[in-house]
């Protein structure tokens, strides 16, 4: 053996061994799968960028797959326009930007996401999204489970003026 060699070796080709390789999944069922799915959904410009429409009264968007327990929707936000505060009940979801630029507002502050960003959020958890920019945007969000429920939350407050 000489000094090259690693102290492991595959005797043969790795590709004649499919038996021993885990088959890819039809559909993602982890957090990690679901970024990945929405990423390659990116990727795939020619796909979903001819759906795209621009409403200026209000957001549109389209659901663009369905698979088992899971929704992916396309939306678009013309300048000015937002979601309001909002959780997403008990779905999880993962916010990809596709174009533009979104501001996400949460109890913690704010978040300027430019085009390729990624969100991963649980079931309850609480935020705004919207389009602060001069220029038209589009997202794609995954839900798991789809999307059954959105309840609207009160507009945060403002911290009250320390008084002297």
């Amino acid at each position: 053996m000489n000094s090259s060699d690693s102290d492991l070796q595959i005797a043969g080709d790795l590709l004649e061994v499919q038996h021993l390789l885990r088959p890819a999944p039809e559909h993602p069922a982890t957090v990690a799968e679901f970024v990945g799915l929405a990423r390659r959904i990116a990727a795939d410009r020619d796909r979903w960028a001819p759906l795209v429409s621009y409403d200026a009264t209000t957001r549109w968007y389209h659901r663009l797959r369905t698979g088992p327990g899971y929704e992916v929707w396309l939306l678009s936000w013309v300048p000015g326009q937002g979601s309001g505060r909002h959780d997403h009940g008990p779905s999880s979801g993962v916010l990809t930007v596709l174009d533009g630029e979104l501001t996400e507002r949460t109890d913690r502050g704010k978040r300027t996401l430019g085009a390729g960003a990624q969100r991963v959020f649980a079931p309850g958890y609480v935020h705004e999204v919207v389009n602060d920019s001069l220029e038209p945007a589009v997202s794609l969000h995954v839900y798991y489970p789809g999307l059954t429920d959105m309840p609207m939350h009160a507009a945060q407050c403002a911290p009250a003026a320390a008084t002297a």
